[in-house]
């Protein structure tokens, strides 16, 4: 009779329902006047009395057991349901459309030019915002005397130290240069910083996405065939561009591109300032200077590299004409992109 009490008792402590009903079928079953626990005390009436002590008790503490058992066990289920109907809510009330959000127009944006670049095999580059001298500068064929190291145009954390606020984000071309041998196709996005007059056209915070592409026998055309491209995947199929010679220290020779101004058809506006074009990227030929200070044979590899505001961009895009919107987090402007995926 032990062993049947001591199995009675084990199979209370396993029983593990899912729904009340089980378990009020559980307690007939157990408890109830035809139940295993008074079929048991039936049988303990012809027990031997010198066992009644030892087999009473333990009848005792399997009825208190499985009644304890029992009631946890609906108190359980019961705190489960009040909380899933809290979390359900009042069924019968008139449903409410929640608000959908949407990303910023400045991610939207960065984040097509570089799938746009991602199909000619470019891959997406990252480096640290706060950099050195030799990131930001030097390795790109900066002399010490220009005049972009001047504090009128760049952020340094400590004055007279070479730390600073990235100007661009070609210092991740350096260190891509650095840890990878060519080819090499990157794009590197990230934001910048420079001590600029905040106006509808300017501001001391901006992002870029710079590219770079290394390899034997790159050449000039192939870096124009790739911006017409991506002017054409951006803005459309009528978009064009033009390239006008202009300097910079880590490319020779060095061009601005220009796209036709969508705002106003090319007719002239206060954004293009009357032109019909809009200044969106620098480009050239990468330096021979800059491959060697990077480690990298210029007799051997070639190279070219454009970097691009991502306000202007937009500003292109979207039809928007101040850039500061971007940063004002104005919900009335943001609203507007909420169909923009």
């Amino acid at each position: 009779m032990i062993d049947r009490i001591n199995d009675l008792l084990k199979r209370v402590e396993e029983f593990r329902p899912k729904a009340a009903a089980e378990v009020e079928e559980f307690r007939i079953r157990i408890l109830g006047k035809k139940g295993e626990l008074n079929a048991l005390m039936e049988e303990f009436k012809s027990v031997a009395p010198e066992r009644k002590r030892e087999i009473g008790q333990r009848l005792n503490a399997l009825k208190t057991a499985a009644q304890e058992r029992i009631n946890a066990l609906k108190a359980s289920l019961q705190e489960a349901a009040e909380s899933n109907s809290a979390a359900v809510g009042d069924m019968t009330r008139p449903g409410s459309a929640d608000e959908i959000g949407t990303r910023h127009p400045i991610s939207l944006v960065r984040n097509q030019i570089v799938e746009i670049f991602s199909r000619l095999g470019y891959t997406v580059a990252e480096g640290p915002e706060i950099e050195d001298d030799w990131h930001v500068f030097s390795a790109l064929n900066f002399p010490p005397e220009h005049p972009a190291r001047d504090m009128q145009d760049t952020f340094f954390i400590e004055k007279g130290a070479d730390i600073l606020l990235r100007t661009h984000t070609s210092s991740i071309q350096v260190r891509a240069m650095e840890r990878s041998k060519p080819p090499i196709r990157i794009v590197c996005p990230g934001r910048v910083f420079r001590n600029e007059a905040i106006s509808y056209r300017a501001h001391c915070i901006f992002h870029q996405v710079e590219g770079l592409y290394i390899d034997e026998g790159v050449s000039f055309a192939d870096l124009k065939q790739s911006l017409l491209y991506f002017a054409k995947e951006m803005f459309g199929e009528e978009a064009s561009i033009r390239l006008r010679p202009s300097y910079f220290p880590f490319t020779e020779p060095s061009a601005e591109m220009d796209v036709s101004c969508n705002l106003c058809g090319g007719k002239g506006c206060n954004v293009c300032k009357g032109t019909g074009w809009l200044e969106i990227m620098g480009c050239g030929m990468v330096d021979p200077n800059v491959l060697e200070a990077n480690g990298i044979d210029s007799k051997k590899y070639s190279g070219f590299a454009f970097g691009m505001g991502v306000e202007r961009i937009a500003m292109l895009k979207y039809g928007v004409k101040d850039l500061r919107l971007y940063f004002e987090n104005d919900v009335r402007f943001l609203r507007q992109f909420e169909s923009v995926l």
